[in-house]
């Protein structure tokens, strides 16, 4: 394949283009949300000449969605890459100037995941301008949010499974769907999900001269805390753990309560992690450690709605894909392997939502992601781009039918 695009010329374009999540906190500035991320894509794909959606998310941010159509006999290939990137503070290099040395180009997102857009990008530029013969048709979606909360996979998944449809371009379900991350040209066939949610215990306040007249929930949350860790030290021998994942796992990661030294606390509040696997339903395991919380202590707590919920990635139905991409990346880049991880992707959104065979692939180690000096190794760059191209000229046949996944207690907690 001669690229269309150069896809090393596109990664050094999107490094530069600031695109940093602020990750839940209150941020404005130039380098924040995918703003300049979204206008350049698309000028791309206007450029290219293919029809372009864009498609607010949340205030001021968007995914952008572009399509190749081939004849109406080709299958569907959903590819997904998300604009933006983690913060940048404590970068030992700078973030936004792409520099090439050693065969590895640095920057902020050079591995995560600039590096496998600008490979979907250059091979589907490529797929435009030759129009192989017996190709598939290919959905590009350029999605945000993913860093923090993968509110713009859910919003893309939802164009085909809910009306009213907002979308011409995915208003039905794609047959297969790539996902961009860094996994060393291997194919991740399963991953965690996780559910984050705050838990907060009741007190009474009163003057701390007299702390027998008020209740401290300080102290009540030491009881829901030391359940909480017999809960996760048992985890691995309650759930069976899952053969490319591991086991579940629980963690609480933050805790405040109290408003000054000389009053009771009359609330305390945690942040918990809980990381599910397949086969999991994130509302069966929060109505479990409710009810395990209860059994266990005496606190009066309250457990609030997750402000994350997100879904593992089963390997369940998704192998004759991964077996058929794996040849692929074997003829460019020698033998690879199917794998799990311990961390999520936006291939759950999409598999969860229509039973739709979904994989994560891409150039560059996930060790690299989020680092002090993040790069990535130029020719797995190329070779992802080789990759991709050869899955949209020799696609699988078209999947007859999709059903739905979704646990029935899923929908009201999220």
């Amino acid at each position: 394949m001669v690229a269309a695009v150069d896809p090393l010329e596109i990664l050094r374009t999107l490094i530069a283009i600031p695109s940093v999540n602020p990750m839940g906190i209150d941020c404005s500035g130039p380098d924040y949300y995918e703003g300049k991320m979204t206008q350049w894509l698309q000028r791309f794909f206007q450029g290219l000449g293919v029809p372009v959606e864009c498609h607010e998310v949340a205030p001021g941010r968007y995914n952008v969605i572009a399509k190749y159509e081939s004849d109406s006999s080709a299958p569907t290939i959903l590819l997904d890459s998300h604009q933006d990137t983690v913060p940048v503070s404590g970068m030992t290099i700078d973030p936004f100037h792409p520099t090439i040395r050693d065969g590895r180009i640095y920057g902020r997102g050079a591995c995560d995941v600039k590096g496998g857009m600008a490979a979907m990008l250059s091979a589907f530029a490529t797929l435009v301008r030759q129009k192989p013969s017996g190709s598939a048709s290919v959905i590009m979606a350029c999605t945000c949010d993913e860093e923090y909360t993968a509110t713009g996979a859910r919003h893309l998944a939802r164009q085909w499974t809910t009306e009213p449809k907002r979308s011409e371009l995915v208003s039905t379900p794609p047959d297969y769907c790539i996902v961009a991350e860094p996994t060393e040209l291997n194919v991740m066939v399963a991953h965690r999900g996780v559910v984050r949610w705050k838990l907060r215990t009741i007190g009474r306040a009163c003057h701390s001269s007299r702390p027998d007249e008020g209740r401290n929930a300080i102290y009540a949350m030491t009881s829901v805390v030391s359940a909480l860790q017999r809960y996760a030290n048992d985890l691995a021998q309650q759930v069976t753990p899952h053969p490319l994942c591991g086991p579940p796992t629980l963690s609480v990661g933050k805790i405040s309560g109290g408003t000054s030294v000389n009053i009771v606390p009359d609330e305390c509040e945690i942040e918990i992690d809980r990381r599910t696997i397949p086969g999991e339903c994130s509302a069966d395991v929060l109505a479990y450690i409710e009810c395990f919380l209860r059994e266990q202590t005496t606190a009066d707590f309250e457990m609030l709605p997750p402000w994350i919920d997100a879904d593992s990635l089963s390997d369940d139905d998704n192998q004759e894909l991964a077996n058929h991409l794996l040849a692929e990346v074997a003829t460019v880049a020698g033998p690879r392997e199917k794998q799990g991880a311990w961390y999520g992707t936006n291939a759950s959104c999409f598999s969860v939502r229509g039973h739709i065979p979904s994989v994560v692939f891409g150039p560059g180690s996930i060790a690299q992601a989020h680092t002090v000096d993040e790069w990535l190794e130029i020719t797995q760059l190329y070779q992802a781009t080789e990759v991709y191209y050869r899955m949209f000229c020799n696609p699988l046949p078209r999947v007859t039918s999709h059903t739905s996944s979704i646990c029935p207690q899923e929908t009201a907690s999220r």
